[in-house]
């Protein structure tokens, strides 16, 4: 088998190699998913009001990945749990724990979709949208909220197929159907004139139709980990480990995601240019930071498994080496940016306001960039050991205790104006940095989350 082949190199072989080779196709397929974010602000960019209709998009992004954070947590639980499974030569039980994957996916994404739809246009007047951002802001986000089952079903087969070092499958099926996004994309919008909205139905169709390819690959094709139609029952023991390391990931993400949307109320308060600049920077800065991305998540397979086989040190070296190359891609290409800002702004602005402001925050956050490589770094570590509350400690200190304190400190103690929140983003990024180093070298993270003699319940019928 195919997953066996992967393991082997990835417990013996060369570990710069090994993270390349499984980073490639994770940047690749982030890249792609990313592209999706570039080419919705592109076309929306192009409707009547098109830097107001931006700011919108940005303004409700936070809701919709706090939404998906719990969803999102439970798939990390499972990449770990998977991951180590297979190290520990268990496949049995690494297939039993995606079925449960599947099945918890599913029911709890109609359940966030539900509770989103009922909610959502309260909270965008709550955080203080009004005028046309409210309006283009819940057209958008609703959509969004309809589609959501079929964008977890297929977080849940990423993250099964990244657990046992298969990272060119999720990333081939991402990008054919973002090239189905680019056409549905105008064809909703514009030919059949649904407008913002158009915007969100392609990229929810186009989503539907990857949530079905991996299913059919997961079920039907007997390749690697392939779980039955009774693995999708619900088990208590399997479901128990999964929450355990699931439920501090997703409160992590549930809380940066919240994080970020109090965030974008401060942006907003300094007016809807600045809103629109800060989000074509951040869809700018995503595409940037692919490679760090990339390498962290396969860093995280290569943790678990080697922690599963017992080698710890292994598994050290390969978090040292995943910051040496993320911390020279990331140099290079923030250098890169630094130079082209204007003109990658451009593409998506004419406005001078928008363009300046862009700018000066793009070229900011590409130089403090490296940065970025080593957070994800330490972040893949603790999400691939299981250790998913010091992932939570990384990600929620950096927006709780450092990000949002030091932007309410610029703005109201400075002349900083909507610079505060930039200095603020590189200065966090900085020192949460320096705690993950504490952690890292405090070494908690090298015991694994999963026994030897573990047994799931399905073994005992």
């Amino acid at each position: 088998m195919k997953s066996s082949s992967n393991r082997e190199k990835i417990l013996t072989g060369n570990i710069r190699k090994v993270l390349i080779s499984l980073a490639l196709p994770i940047i690749l397929g982030n890249a792609i998913q990313t592209i999706y974010q570039v080419v919705d602000t592109y076309w929306v960019s192009r409707l009547p009001e098109g830097e107001i209709a931006v700011a919108a998009i940005n303004f409700v992004w936070p809701m919709i990945f706090v939404t998906m954070a719990f969803g999102i947590g439970m798939n990390i639980a499972g990449t770990s749990l998977i991951s180590q499974f297979i190290g520990l030569n268990k496949e049995k039980d690494a297939t039993k724990v995606a079925g449960q994957l599947v099945s918890f996916s599913f029911f709890f994404s109609v359940l966030l979709s539900i509770v989103g739809l009922l909610v959502g246009k309260r909270l965008l007047a709550f955080l203080g949208a009004d005028g046309l951002i409210y309006t283009y802001g819940w057209e958008y986000l609703r959509t969004i909220f309809m589609g959501a089952p079929t964008m977890f079903i297929f977080f849940a087969f990423q993250s099964i197929r990244q657990g046992q070092g298969d990272t060119v499958t999720p990333m081939i099926i991402s990008g054919i159907t973002v090239v189905l996004n680019m056409f549905l994309d105008p064809l909703f919008m514009f030919v059949f004139d649904m407008g913002i909205a158009g915007a969100a139905w392609a990229t929810v169709l186009a989503q539907a139709l990857s949530a079905i390819a991996g299913l059919y690959l997961l079920f039907f094709k007997k390749r690697g980990i392939s779980p039955r139609f009774r693995d999708l029952r619900f088990r208590g023991e399997i479901l128990r480990d999964i929450v355990k390391i699931g439920l501090p990931a997703g409160l992590g993400q549930s809380f940066e995601g919240i994080g970020f949307m109090i965030l974008s109320v401060f942006v907003l308060s300094f007016g809807d240019y600045t809103v629109a600049a800060f989000g074509i920077g951040n869809t700018i800065n995503s595409l940037i930071l692919m490679p760090a991305m990339g390498i962290g998540a396969a860093l995280a397979t290569v943790v678990g498994q080697n922690l599963g086989a017992d080698q710890p040190e292994r598994a050290a070296r390969a978090v040292w080496e995943s910051i040496r190359v993320s911390v020279l891609i990331l140099g290079i290409g923030g250098i890169a940016m630094c130079i082209i800002a204007p003109y990658v702004i451009g593409i998506f602005s004419q406005k001078p306001i928008v363009i300046q402001q862009g700018t000066y925050f793009l070229r900011l956050i590409s130089i403090s960039m490296p940065l970025m490589g080593i957070f994800e770094s330490f972040l893949g570590c603790f999400q691939g050991s299981g250790h998913t509350i010091m992932a939570v400690m990384m990600t929620s200190g950096r927006l709780w205790v450092l990000r949002i304190p030091l932007v309410i400190l610029f703005k109201y103690n400075t002349s900083l104006a909507e610079k505060s929140v930039w200095y603020a983003m590189v200065l966090s990024n900085f020192l949460i940095s320096i705690f993950g180093l504490v952690l890292f070298l405090g070494g908690r993270w090298k015991k694994r989350v999963v026994d030897e003699e573990y047994r799931t319940e399905i073994e005992l019928e």
